[in-house]
């Protein structure tokens, strides 16, 4: 089976006001989701503020995340940078931590061209030396990778999968037949934005790029599960249930609101990277709320119950 399939938990990255990341903190995340048992970990995604921390920074969460979990679940680290040189030595660092796959974006200031984007992913898939998933994320990158690239990509020794937004008016039977016809079957197609997670799934989606997941990886894996087993019953009922969590995500952001059920859950008491602002307390508030209705919403006995603050990541654990 590949890496680039299945349910894949993003977490977030604990770090101080510094960019220093709290090793242990992190270490308890990934334990956390290696617990529930979902196909991968995505690390330094951008739930996981890869673009806020410096290269020793990213060393440091790499051998933190093969130190805990290396092993017993796929680790697939983000690699994204402006610079060519500087994502070749991030996948090299992530290659020699012993790292599972990696993901890049095409981050820039200057608007790139296709061909440059070709190149800079062709440097960077040769460099690391792993099997390497393009990341498409035009909401923040800004760039647009078009079905044409992606097969060209695709044809690059050791790039083997892509994620990829949700498309426009949902129509994921469309998107995933062109681009397999491109592409060939052993490449990978996955999608981040949650509220699509499913639904992707059901259309045959290889994968679910979770955002959420990263912190209530039960819950995701269950609706992932449901999904994958074209079970649309099930799925309508776990889906709805994340319903408020969903609206949450689309008004304030998802990385912003992780932070938020972060303490809530009292996982970690960390704040965003500035100059992203924590949300306020009565973001908090709709939180718990959206959380007690996620607890409503899933089977007695089908996963552990989300308790609030009362998770075994006591505050004397602080981030």
């Amino acid at each position: 089976m590949s890496i680039f399939q299945g349910l894949s938990a993003f977490p977030i990255t604990p770090a101080d006001a510094s960019g220093r990341i709290d090793t242990a903190a992190l270490a308890r995340l990934l334990k956390h989701i290696a617990e529930a048992g979902p196909d991968s970990i995505g690390l330094l995604g951008s739930t996981g503020a890869y673009a806020f921390l410096t290269r020793d920074e990213r060393r440091r969460a790499v051998e933190t995340a093969i130190d805990t979990v290396g092993g017993k679940i796929p680790v697939i680290v983000g690699v994204g940078a402006i610079r060519t040189n500087d994502a070749v030595a991030l996948a090299q660092d992530a290659k020699a931590a012993g790292a599972d796959g990696l993901l890049l974006a095409p981050v820039s200031y200057t608007p790139l061209s296709d061909d440059e984007v070709f190149e800079h992913f062709a440097a960077v898939a040769n460099a690391g030396q792993l099997p390497l998933c393009i990341y498409s994320n035009p909401s923040t990158t800004k760039f647009t990778f078009s079905p044409a690239l992606i097969s060209r990509l695709s044809k690059v020794a050791n790039i083997v999968a892509v994620k990829i937004p949700l498309p426009s008016g949902g129509d994921f039977g469309s998107e995933l037949a062109t681009l397999r016809s491109i592409t060939g079957s052993a490449f990978k197609i996955g999608y981040s934005g949650d509220w699509g997670g499913a639904p992707s799934l059901l259309a045959g989606g290889d994968t679910w790029y979770s955002v959420v997941a990263g912190l209530l990886p039960s819950q995701a894996l269950a609706l992932t599960r449901a999904a994958q087993a074209g079970d649309t019953v099930a799925v309508e009922r776990l889906d709805a249930a994340f319903g408020p969590l969903w609206a949450l995500f689309k008004e304030f952001g998802s990385f912003r609101v992780m932070y938020v059920i972060a303490k809530v859950l009292n996982l970690c008491d960390v704040d965003p990277p500035r100059p992203v602002l924590p949300l306020s307390d009565e973001v908090r508030q709709r939180v718990a709320a959206a959380l007690d209705r996620l607890n409503d919403g899933f089977p007695i006995n089908s996963t552990p119950p989300i308790q609030l603050g009362q998770t075994g990541f006591t505050r004397t654990n602080r981030c």
